[in-house]
């Protein structure tokens, strides 16, 4: 899978500035609204019976039937010295398809808020060694919770024209419309735009949710929520509710926790 803007790939030689710029190119390119072709609710960590029946009989050598479960990625990326490493995990209907990873000498340093320029070129390199076409992609980083409303998600979605999802363990900007502390499983909090977002319409947009996808029974444990957002042609309603069917007993979605695993992997194998 190769770019299909090739101008949102970063340039190592650009600026500060000019980097920021881009951002905010990239944000009023994305679409944070729902446009993608697959059933939503059939996505899932599970398949049920029928629909792998009639995948059963539908099949062909051609690849998946029209009958097939929505194709969902996961994306995790690892550092590894020198080297950044993207990791892609390819699921349709809660089976691992396909793994592709890539390992490419890193070009752009830690800057805070531009931490998808560091990340991109593996992940795309990883993108070109992916045989799947995936439907939706899951990242573990930003989509629309971001500065300029362009995580990594969102560069990435846009990029690729895929419709994207961010899934972040950290809140990187917003406001939460409510408290976020010992939150029910199941729970959802809205994070609206605040001034440090400067793309933002208005400062009460809502960019993204704090989304309890677990929690202790017990009161003496806690579990913080996750922070999901639209990356580029799905809506963040919609976000939250693919994250939470993607979600089976843990903490982190299926897509991108196999994802993370995959990347520690190939961290290891190229480590030495």
């Amino acid at each position: 899978m190769k770019p299909v803007r090739p101008a949102f790939v970063p340039d190592p030689s650009a600026s500060r500035e000019a980097m920021e710029a881009l951002q905010r190119e990239i944000a009023a390119a994305a679409a944070f609204a729902d446009d993608f072709g697959f059933d939503s609710a059939a996505v899932s960590t599970t398949a049920a019976t029928h629909t792998l029946d009639s995948i059963a009989d539908d099949r062909t050598a051609a690849g998946p039937s029209h009958d097939d479960p929505p194709t969902v990625v996961g994306v995790d990326q690892a550092f590894l010295d020198d080297r950044a490493v993207g990791a892609i995990v390819a699921l349709r209907g809660g089976e691992v398809i396909e793994r592709a990873h890539a390992v490419v000498d890193l070009e752009f340093p830690y800057v805070p808020g531009l931490l998808s320029f560091r990340e991109t070129g593996a992940i795309l390199a990883a993108f070109e060694n992916l045989d799947v076409e995936p439907d939706l992609a899951v990242f573990d980083g930003s989509g629309r919770i971001h500065y300029r409303e362009a995580g990594l998600a969102t560069h990435m979605g846009v990029t690729l024209d895929l419709p994207a999802v961010g899934v972040a363990k950290g809140l990187l900007c917003g406001a939460p419309q409510g408290s976020l502390d010992d939150l029910p499983e199941g729970t959802r909090v809205a994070i609206a735009a605040n001034d440090s977002v400067e793309t933002a319409d208005d400062v009460d947009t809502v960019i993204g949710y704090a989304l309890q996808t677990r929690q202790y029974d017990s009161g003496n444990r806690h579990i913080n929520p996750v922070y999901v957002s639209a990356g580029h042609r799905v809506g963040g309603d919609t976000a939250a509710d693919l994250v939470e069917r993607l979600c089976d007993g843990y903490k982190l979605p299926e897509p991108t926790r196999l994802a993370d695993s995959y990347a520690d992997e190939v961290k290891r194998d190229h480590s030495g």
